[in-house]
């Protein structure tokens, strides 16, 4: 399962799961503003910025459109 780590009126957010969306990959959204251990989680991964998505052994920050076409390959 594909998990996006968000947070509201965040751009590269809204445009990696637009992106999801349009390539049929299902996914979970957790808002790191509303989810303190999520936020926690993410940053012990080394992440300094969102979206965070992770995807089985996969895991990157931004938006990538490369990367999410991958994930619908």
């Amino acid at each position: 399962m594909t998990t996006v780590y968000s947070k509201p009126a965040c751009v590269q957010c809204d445009q990696t799961k637009k992106l999801l969306d349009k390539r049929g990959v299902q996914y979970n959204t957790v808002d790191i503003t509303q989810d303190e251990e999520a936020y926690e989680m993410i940053v012990k991964m080394g992440f300094m910025s969102v979206p965070v998505v992770i995807s089985g052994d996969q895991s990157w920050a931004g938006f990538q459109p490369d990367k999410i076409n991958s994930l619908a390959a």
